[in-house]
């Protein structure tokens, strides 16, 4: 994946280290938001992603391909690909116990995904730089070390919770508060 100066970490940034209280590899990390399209599951038609994280900066889960999730008949639409991506990449930096948003977003689509397919993802953070957190991602097909279906690379940048709160439901926010907090 060739990725653009926006989504390639700058001379000097850090890579992230597992914080003090993360949760234990394997740990399931749980929906920021129960609605959310990508790891809520009161989400009717959503991805419904459960992730672990392996080694407290790193993140892994699992996407099943439903019939909601096809663009052409019989295959994952390529948007919805890129929803479990950055679903992905987010949980990644749930890790960090700060919140982030999606700056950019990058997406190579590699093989066809067809319904039926459970889709193993990883993301990563490959450096980071102030505000700014540098990932990546990859989705791989029928198991963690199957072929390569969809490679990410993503900006994200730290802002504050009243970000949510000004824009998004602060109601939603405060029923839904956990001890780490990303992407409300």
């Amino acid at each position: 994946m060739t990725r653009s100066t926006i989504t390639t970490p700058p001379a000097g940034a850090t890579l992230p280290e597992p914080l003090p209280g993360a949760p234990a590899p394997g740990t399931p990390l749980g929906s920021h938001y129960s609605r959310c399209f990508g790891c809520g599951d009161q989400h009717p038609t959503g991805l419904h992603l459960v992730a672990t994280t392996p080694d407290g900066v790193s993140v892994a889960a699992e996407f099943v391909v439903g019939e909601a999730h096809q663009g052409a008949p019989g295959l994952a639409h390529g948007g919805v690909l890129a929803a479990a991506m950055d679903e992905v990449i987010g949980m990644s930096v749930w890790l960090f116990q700060r919140p982030y948003v999606t700056g950019r977003l990058e997406t190579d689509y590699l093989a066809p995904v067809p319904v039926g397919t459970t889709l193993h993802l990883r993301a990563w953070c490959t450096g980071m730089s102030g505000r700014k957190a540098y990932l990546e991602a990859e989705g791989r097909i029928g198991a963690p070390d199957g072929p390569v279906a969809v490679r990410a690379a993503a900006l994200f940048i730290e802002v504050g919770m009243e970000h949510f709160a000004k824009h998004g439901d602060a109601q939603a926010i405060l029923e839904e508060h956990h001890d780490y907090e990303v992407n409300p």
